[in-house]
């Protein structure tokens, strides 16, 4: 955990942080990217999780829109940019560690490439898997 975090620990609710501190204490990996939870605002329901790069992050926060890294294409992902299915940023968190972050988002159509509301539909509980969700 970075020192920073550490020292904040038991600061009062309310307290207040310059915007610019904080994202330069957030810890990327060694491929410059931060998981990111996409948490449905109104339901409190997991969409999806993605990866952040600086840039994209950087873009969520300037434009409200959700950004994220396609590792497989190696190219910002601006989600619903072919598919329509966008995501509005409503807030955007830190952990406790500034190595997870979790997005509330309003959600336009499907969450899951597979056009299921969220990509966590395969449920892994009893003695086998079952999808819990249409597509």
């Amino acid at each position: 955990m970075k020192a920073w975090f550490k020292a904040i620990e038991k600061d009062a609710e309310g307290s207040v942080y310059p915007l610019d501190q904080v994202l330069e204490e957030l810890t990327f990996d060694a491929d410059g990217l931060i998981p990111v939870i996409a948490q449905d605002d109104a339901t409190g329901e997991v969409l999806m999780f993605a990866w952040m790069n600086k840039a994209a992050l950087d873009e969520t926060l300037a434009s409200g829109a959700m950004c994220y890294w396609s590792r497989s294409r190696k190219s910002l992902w601006r989600k619903g940019e072919s598919s329509g299915h966008r995501q509005k940023l409503v807030s955007l968190r830190t952990d406790c560690d500034g190595d997870v972050l979790l997005a509330r988002i309003h959600q336009t159509g499907a969450a899951c490439h597979t056009y299921r509301k969220s990509c966590f539909y395969i449920d892994l509980t009893g003695a086998k898997g079952a999808t819990i969700s249409e597509g």
